[in-house]
């Protein structure tokens, strides 16, 4: 399943590399992208996994970028 993130008030290209690498470590995510310029993450992940998936994806890039709004787009 796919999902995309709106990650308003990043504001800084390593952190969305940080991001993007942690994200990438947790169990179940087959595919994750972040893109700096547009302020989004597309992640491939389990169907049966995808809310908790989220969920984790979310509080690391608050931890990484403690200002990041996430707001889940589809």
């Amino acid at each position: 399943m796919k999902a995309v993130l709106k990650l308003e008030g990043l504001d800084c290209a390593n952190c969305a590399a940080k991001i993007e690498n942690d994200v990438g470590k947790v169990p179940g995510v087959q595919e994750v992208s972040v893109s700096f310029m547009t302020q989004k993450m597309t992640l491939v992940a389990d169907d049966d996994r995808m809310d908790a998936i989220i969920e984790e994806a979310s509080r690391i890039a608050r931890k990484v970028e403690g200002d990041v709004k996430v707001k889940r787009l589809k």
